[in-house]
């Protein structure tokens, strides 16, 4: 399998110089008004990138996050430009075979310094701190709330974005660090999105848990930008299973999350071998959602996930 993963972080692709690699995306200089995203396989979790990458990721995240954007494009406007990676400069076949799928042409941001995290459910950190101390980054929730339990409105929860380990913030600090239009904007713009993926997904019998987005400033206007409402920056589950005081069923990067709980690890780098059926349970589950949520898939991922079956 790891044959056909790219975990990419190439210094050089083509005519174009890397410009930064995140933890699944490298970005590489194009011109003065745009960057080359290009979606790995990589994947982290707990902030750690494992060492392995899942089959075909970067491919299945690029056409979900593509399809949101052209979904939402009414809400706030976005950062992508194209998908076509023959408008990459100077690749080679390989390169361009490789890079298929899995590239996005973006306007040049400068994003915020935030991530903008919103919870529909109270699962995961937001459960911990919750029971330590009946709140979530610091704001109050009534008593008695159940584990998974669909919380009264959609909760807010900043984090700051950094390349270690992001930190949850209150809305005030959040707004204090972008300023009070941008927040403005930003926080109105995250609440809508939630609101229209829980609507989209609820029509597909999936329930959106919680999710993060990022925006960025284009020419003085705050944009979407990274990827949206896909099951790596979000936890989605199945609503015909949905039960309060137990953990949901994963669609998402929690599959690999609580198998990396029953470990003996310590959280940190290196990480450990994904196991292979976890890995092939995460790639089938993604190009799963993929295929319901945007009618399609891209091109070789079917026949990619029988050989691994």
């Amino acid at each position: 399998m790891q044959d056909h993963v790219y975990l990419g972080r190439r210094e050089q692709l083509g005519d174009l110089t890397l410009r930064t690699a995140g933890k699944v995306r490298d970005i590489y200089e194009l011109d003065a008004e745009r960057l080359l995203f290009v979606t790995s396989d990589r994947v982290s979790a707990f902030d750690v990138i494992l060492p392995q990458g899942v089959l075909n990721k970067g491919r299945v995240l690029t056409h979900i996050a593509a399809w949101w954007f052209s979904q939402t494009e009414d809400l706030i406007a976005n950062h992508l430009l194209s998908t076509d990676v023959d408008e990459v400069p100077g690749l080679n076949d390989e390169e361009r075979a490789a890079l298929e799928g899995r590239i996005m042409i973006v306007k040049r941001c400068e994003p915020t310094a935030v991530e903008w995290v919103v919870r529909g459910y109270i699962v995961g950190s937001g459960w911990k701190e919750y029971q330590a101390k009946g709140t979530i980054c610091g704001i109050p929730l009534p008593e008695g709330l159940e584990f998974c339990e669909r919380l009264a409105a959609p909760l807010f929860t900043p984090t700051t974005k950094d390349d270690e380990h992001d930190l949850p913030i209150s809305p005030e600090e959040a707004q204090r660090i972008v300023g009070g239009e941008v927040y403005a904007k930003a926080h109105g713009a995250t609440m809508a999105l939630f609101d229209r993926g829980t609507e989209v997904l609820g029509s597909h019998g999936m329930l959106l848990a919680d999710t993060k987005f990022e925006f960025g400033l284009w020419k003085g206007e705050v944009i979407l930008i990274d990827e949206a409402l896909t099951p790596d920056s979000s936890r989605f589950w199945p609503a015909d299973q949905y039960a309060t005081g137990r953990n949901q069923p994963s669609l998402d990067k929690q599959i690999l999350r609580d198998w990396l709980e029953t470990l003996d690890w310590n959280k940190e780098a290196p990480g450990p071998d994904i196991d292979p059926a976890i890995n092939a349970k995460l790639a089938r589950s993604y190009a799963e959602i993929c295929q319901t949520l945007t009618g399609s898939l891209p091109a070789g991922i079917v026949t990619d996930l029988e050989v691994q079956s």
